[in-house]
């Protein structure tokens, strides 16, 4: 069982420096702003994917493979693209400006979508993932470069920022559900568009803030770049790949929320307690709501068991992230059960089970393998293997869409139960991969 456990000397030994350092030290402003870039992009970008299935089925009537398949590349390449745009950004373009870029070729393609017209739905798409590609690893980049590798704040700075992430993604299906159905999907595509403008003009404005976070830190008096023995290298790199192909199983089952699990709330969710019929999008708001209120329980948790010599490795974390992954589709298999019995939708709670143990797995999951990933890469290949993570994203967004093409020929309880058994699949591949995870990352705490 130790390999389930990490030693806490590691992570108690800083504690005490690290609180006393929190406590004579506040964050920059320039995090603030940073805050809100994120928030108004996330609005947008959840926005649209809030309607984005539903749009190409009620307005386009696009085929059921063309929708699938358009979703499946589209949560891909949005990715993908990520890989690219921190390339640029480091060898020509800075982190501001391709941020700024990125804002801007994703107003434009918000807008192209608010247009409402076939011949710019594609381009449109295509302006939304570059846009993304410019943006997303360097808006995230900067907050990182506002602080030096071993300040006390850079841990509760990405936990603001990442509460930034889910202001937008609360707000955003709330709104796009109701313009949907009140004034139709142009006009959520319009707010979508004007919540990216707002972003990139409070980058602007408040320019001067964050112009210091544009490179990377210098590396401070104590912090050393380690190199590497070819072998430990070549035993990292491997750990990180399991890694990788743990998180594509992952998105693939987590990333149907945007497909086949709207056409569920939509077409086979009864009304809200029975009475509120509430619109299909609004459930996309679950997901963020249950973040905001599970992330204090779980870092709650993880101190509680460390100060006992208790807390999982981040391998365990990872490998109790998808048995819950498992357990969350294990509960629509039942849904799926009870609708085909009855031939009637079942009830809405069926669906917020389902997104509680999802956001529990995703937060023990996703945020642990990225902190994995800064620590265990090769620190030659830093901004490469954090790429890879993101084409690991991309990939399992691809193959989650890509699934979706069985939605209709196959029965939904048997759909949910392909999910399970890949999410199972990945248990035992952590289970076996757990001893050189850890290995890996106990060699690169010690590198330190």
């Amino acid at each position: 069982m130790n390999a389930f456990f990490r030693s806490g000397a590691g992570i108690g030994a800083g504690s005490t420096q690290g609180e006393s350092g929190m406590a004579q030290a506040k964050h920059p402003r320039g995090l603030y702003v940073l805050f809100f870039t994120e928030m108004w992009e996330r609005f947008s970008f959840y926005t649209m994917f809030a309607v984005f299935v539903l749009y190409m089925d009620e307005a386009m009537h696009l085929p059921s493979g063309q929708l699938h398949n358009t979703y499946a590349f589209y949560s891909g390449f949005v990715y993908f693209t990520p890989l690219l745009g921190g390339w640029l950004a480091d060898r020509w373009l800075g982190c501001r400006k391709a941020v700024l870029i990125g804002g801007g070729l994703m107003a434009l393609g918000h807008f192209g979508l608010f247009l409402g017209t076939y011949a710019l739905f594609y381009p449109a798409l295509v302006l939304l993932v570059l846009g993304n590609g410019f943006f997303k690893p360097n808006i995230s980049t900067m907050v990182g470069n506002l602080y030096s590798q071993n300040s006390p704040l850079r841990d509760s700075a990405f936990n603001i920022f990442y509460m930034g992430i889910n202001v937008g993604a609360f707000i955003a299906p709330l709104s796009a559900g109701w313009l949907h159905h009140n004034v139709g999907f142009r006009w959520a595509f319009f707010s979508a568009a004007a919540g990216m403008v707002l972003s990139t003009v409070i980058l602007v404005v408040f320019n001067r803030t964050i112009a210091h976070a544009d490179g990377s830190r210098a590396l401070e008096e104590g912090e050393r770049e380690v190199e590497l023995e070819p072998t430990e290298e070549r035993q990292r790199i491997w750990a990180l790949m399991v890694v990788f192909g743990i998180v594509i199983i992952f998105w693939t089952a987590y990333m149907q929320y945007g497909d086949v699990l709207m056409f569920w709330a939509r077409d086979y969710t009864a009304p809200f307690f029975g009475r509120w019929d509430v619109p299909a999008e609004w459930y996309q708001s679950v997901n963020p709501i249950f973040i905001i209120l599970f992330t204090p329980l779980v870092v709650w948790l993880w101190g509680a068991l460390n100060r006992r010599g208790r807390e999982p490795s981040t391998g365990a974390k990872m490998l109790y992230g998808m048995i819950l992954t498992a357990v969350a589709f294990l509960i629509m298999v039942q849904a799926a059960r009870l609708n085909a019995a009855s031939g009637e939708p079942v009830g809405a709670s069926w669906l917020i089970s389902f997104y509680a143990v999802i956001t529990l797995s995703e937060l023990f999951l996703s945020p642990m393998g990225l902190s994995y990933v800064t620590r265990v890469s090769p620190p030659r290949m830093r901004s490469t293997m954090m790429g890879l993570w993101f084409v690991a994203s991309g990939v399992g967004g691809y193959l989650s869409g890509f699934l979706g093409h069985w939605w209709e020929s196959l029965p939904h309880a048997t759909y949910f139960l392909v999910t399970v058994a890949a999410s199972l699949v990945a248990v035992v591949l952590m289970a076996l991969s757990i001893k050189t995870i850890n290995h890996a990352e106990a060699a690169s705490e010690k590198s330190v």
